[in-house]
Parts: structure tokens; sequence; C-alpha cells
């Protein structure tokens, strides 16, 4: 005899064993118990959420007349009567099945209404069970009003659809709904644990895990893949048969793709890409699971403890939460997600999953940081002593504003408090040549070179973007080592073009090289760091305002965030 599916043999028999279901359960049981039954039902919810199974076991519910033929209408239908035997079984003649999707016009549900003034042949109601109802026609539909609103006492009618919103509201308002939830991936694994120990079938936990995120929600669809996975690996449910059958990615890849990001290691980014195309993964799959394992690091950078220890990526996504800023993940999150849809655009497949990764890589700058987080990196400390008073004075005049007339109301605002705020990250602005590594003496400061060259465009962005690492001047002319936090700018042309506007200012030769790295102090970051300090001081100067505060108690008046902004 063949063996039925895991689907079709753990099907639920009784209220008790549905599971995820709980909502559903307590009114149906609560309705049964009190006498209290409507005359309509509408189940919605995914595939293999239950809808079928629940109509079957009311059916049974309302008919059971018990072991000895005597029970009366109960939450628990034995099992045993025939009622609930032949609904088992799928021959009750008072059950009625009807697949709308093949009988979807207005002659079939005239056919099933006719019918259904007769009183039942042998049970207590009759019951109809129209799976699929948003398929019928807008006739059937307006064919079935009365009926659906006064059934004769003796009927009772079930509708089970995945789609709502394409049921007419007249029917809606004529049943009452249930919304069947999704199963989330926890009582999935409990179920197929359950499972699998009755059928006498080993497992590893991390295989099922890997089963239940795939069956996204349904129940059916874990069932039916945990038979196949049975069948793939010859008895025991492991791991590695599930990903290999399944096409998913091991934890390990998303791990190491996301070093290789952190490492700007675009060569270990395709080797993976390309090891996973000759393994024959789905590289769509890979997205979900990437922008999944973003989530959780996203989640944890904010609220650690959200990181359960049963987790088998646990210790992995606390040690990235440090590698990572919350915009780095959040970006990687965001082109995971649109390349799932790019991905089918591609020449092929791998091809779109690679070019997702170096997006990720290419918009990824170098030693890119959080400015809201960490206003200066720890390598650069401010310096309390008052700076050099030359580099003071071309500090303050590279930073300070453009005067212009202000409005009546933001010339009463004091400036006393903006000063030491702006000197103190000055102060680390004129500390950043000796932060570097080079001495003073005979070096120009770097910063302020790189402000005063006749620089525009690609090149000036470029050169903002770069610290410097070495100088050495001899009487040959000068060498020049600058790295860059952005050496996707540093092309070929642009470094010659800087390399040139140098000799032309030191009326030496230059040769001028310009490496990848971490820069802690770049002309771009400290006048970024500058400006929010201005900014925030500005904000805090108009908040405690005292005219400021009068307009907003006489006349109610709000200063909206974000719009202030240094004169």
């Amino acid at each position: 005899m063949t063996a039925l599916a895991l689907a079709r043999s753990w099907r639920p028999k009784t209220f008790t064993q549905l599971v995820g279901q709980d909502h559903v359960v307590k009114a149906l049981t609560h309705a049964l118990d009190q006498g209290r039954l409507h005359h309509a039902w509408l189940f919605t919810g995914t595939r293999g959420v239950g809808k079928t199974t629940i109509a079957r076991i009311l059916a049974k519910a309302l008919n059971c007349t018990g072991p000895d033929g005597k029970g009366k209408m109960t939450s628990e239908p034995c099992g045993k009567c025939p009622a609930c035997v032949e609904i088992d079984e799928g021959r009750f003649v008072d059950y009625i099945e009807m697949d709308a999707a093949s009988n979807r016009g207005v002659d079939d549900m005239a056919a099933l209404l006719e019918k259904a003034a007769y009183a039942p042949s042998s049970a207590r109601f009759k019951v109809y069970m129209i799976d699929e109802v948003h398929m019928l026609s807008t006739q059937a539909f307006n064919s079935m009003l009365k009926m659906l609103e006064e059934p004769p006492p003796h009927v009772k009618f079930i509708l089970a659809t995945t789609d709502p919103q394409k049921i007419p509201v007249t029917i809606l308002s004529r049943c009452l709904q249930f919304n069947l939830k999704q199963m989330p991936v926890a009582l999935i694994i409990e179920h197929l644990e359950k499972v699998l120990t009755a059928e006498k079938v080993s497992y590893e936990p991390v295989a099922l895990r890997v089963l239940a995120k795939a069956a996204q929600g349904s129940m059916r669809d874990a069932l039916s893949l945990t038979d196949q996975a049975i069948a793939y690996a010859a008895g025991a449910v492991n791991e590695t048969a599930v990903r290999g059958m399944l096409g998913t990615l091991d934890d390990a890849y998303l791990i190491s793709m996301l070093d290789a990001l952190a490492t700007h290691d675009g060569a270990s980014l395709l080797a993976i890409a390309e090891e996973m195309g000759v393994r024959s993964m789905s590289f769509s799959l890979a997205l979900q699971d990437l922008s999944s394992l973003l989530q959780k690091i996203a989640a944890a950078q904010v609220v650690p403890e959200s990181v359960l220890d049963d987790w088998p990526e646990a210790g992995e996504i606390r040690r990235l939460v440090s590698v990572f800023t919350r915009e780095e993940i959040q970006l990687f999150y965001q082109i995971a997600i649109t390349s799932r849809t790019d991905i089918s655009l591609a020449p092929d497949e791998q091809t779109g999953f690679a070019m997702a990764l170096l997006r990720m890589l290419a918009f990824r700058p170098a030693g890119s940081g959080d400015l809201s987080q960490k206003t200066l990196p720890a390598s650069t400390p401010v310096v309390k002593s008052s700076p050099k008073p030359a580099m003071k004075t071309e500090t303050q005049s590279a930073t300070k504003p453009a005067t212009k007339e202000a409005p009546e109301i933001l010339k009463e605002v004091p400036k006393a408090s903006e000063a030491p705020k702006v000197s103190a990250v000055a102060s680390a602005v004129s500390s950043s040549a000796a932060s570097n590594g080079v001495p003073e003496a005979g070096r120009p400061n770097w910063h302020d070179l790189m402000r005063q060259l006749p620089l525009r465009g690609l090149v000036q962005q470029m050169a903002f973007q770069t610290d410097l690492q070495d100088w050495v001047d001899s009487s040959q002319g000068i060498k020049i080592i600058a790295v860059s936090s952005l050496p996707q700018l540093a092309t070929a042309d642009c470094v010659e073009r800087l390399r040139e506007v140098l000799a032309t200012h030191f009326a030496k030769p230059v040769r001028l090289e310009v490496v990848g790295g971490v820069v802690d102090q770049s002309v771009a970051k400290i006048d970024a760091q500058v400006n929010q300090e201005r900014r925030l001081n500005a904000e805090e100067q108009i908040a405690t305002d005292p005219l400021i505060k009068e307009l907003e108690k006489q006349f109610g008046a709000k200063v909206v965030s974000g719009s202030v902004r240094p004169l």
C-alpha cells in the first residue's frame, strides 16, 4: 500500500490538533458549546494554513452523533460516528466541497442553490464548503446573495479564499470572517519535530529551521518539503541535504560575503558568486537570506537583546554589529531587496547577483563612519591648549561663514555660545597635521593645502577625501603618499591633475601616489564635523532664545525640526 504524504496523514482531525490558529478555534468552540451558530463563515488566509481543515472539522462538529449515535452537536467531534468517519474519508453526502475555480458560473451556483432547499439525507445540517470563492463570477455572487442571507435552517455555508479583496462587500457582510494567520517559524519547527519523532525519522534542528523558513508560513508546504527532504536524504533529515535540495545558501556564505565587504575584498565576493553558480544555488533566495541577516544585524545595532542565543548565527551577528555602521547595514539591506527585482533583468542570475555584491562594495566608502555617533575619531584627540596662531588663522578663514543680512529675529540671537564649540573642532583641525604621524617641521598642513590649491570638480572631491601619509622633500623633488577613503575616485587622470597642481604650487617636480585605506581625518570629514557642530549650536541657540519662546507661547509657533541653518 502506498504511504500517504505527511501533509495528508497529519491533517488535524479535531480543533485541539490544530496548530497556530487559536483565535479561530476559540471563537468556533465557544459558538458550538453555546449553540450560537451563524449560518455562513468565511475563512481567509494564504495557502496551507488550515482553511479546508477547519471547514471539515466544523462540519464534523455540526453533525457528530457520538459513538452511540445519540450525541448532540459538539466542539469535540468523536471521530467514530458515521458522520465523522465519512467526512474524513470524503464521502459524506451532506458535506459538499465545491471548487469555485472550476464551477464559477451562474448556472453552477443555481444548481447548488436548488439542491440546498432540500433537507439533508442523514445529517443534522447540510454543509456547503466553497473553496477559492473569489473565483466566482459577478453573476454567480449575485445569484447567491438571497440564499446566503436567509438560508434554510438545515443549511450552513463555509467559504474559503486566499484573496478576500476580490469578494464583493455584499458577500462579506453576510458572513462571519476569520483571517487565518501564517505559521511562525518557531511553531513550524516544533510541529515538524513532533511529526518526525512520531515517524521515527532522525533530523538536525538546523535542517528543520531551513525547512520552516522555506515554507513561508505554510504548514502544508513545510510538511511537503519535509517529505521531499526525507526522500532526498534517504532517511535522515540533515542540513546539508536540505540546503542542497532547496538550493539555499549556507550561513557561512553570508558571513563570508559580509567579511569581504568589511575588508573591501572584491575578489572574494566574485569567488563566492562563482562557487554558488557551480553549486547551482538560487541567487534570488541568496539575496533573500542576505537581507534577512542584515535585518537581524540592524535590529541588534539598535536593540542588542533582539539576538536570541538559540540562533545558529547569533555569535556572528554580535560580531558584525561592531564591524559596520548603521548606515552601511541600511545601505546593504536596500541594495539586497532591490536587487531581487533587478536580477530578472540581468543577462543571467549569477551576473545580477555578482553586480549586487559589487554595488554594495562600490557604494560603501572606505573608513566610513557615523558622524552622529562619534564626532571625532579616537586617533585624533581634541587638544585643549590653544593652537599655533598661524594654524588658527588659516582654519578660521577656511570655516568662516559668508556674511549676509540676517532677519531681525536672528539678529537678536546671542552668539556667545557658538565660539567654544566651533573652536573645539578647529583645535582638532589644527592638530590634524600631527595626528597623521608626519612631523610639522618642513611639511605643509595637508588639509589647508588642499583648500588653497585651485582644484575643481572631481579632482577637488578626490583631494578632499585624502590625508597625508608620507612626505619626502629632496633636491630631486617631492615624493608624496596620500591615503584616500574613496579610492574609486583616485583615477589616473585625477591623480595626474593633482600632481601637476602640486608641482606648480611648490615649483618642484612632484611624485604623487594615492592609496586606499581608512582615513581618520580628511578635509571632507573635518568640514562635515564643523558644519554639524555649528548646526547643533544654532539649533540650541534658537531653542533657548527668549524671543522664539515668546512667539511659541503667544502664537503657538513651532520650530520645524531640521530647518535651522547656521549663518
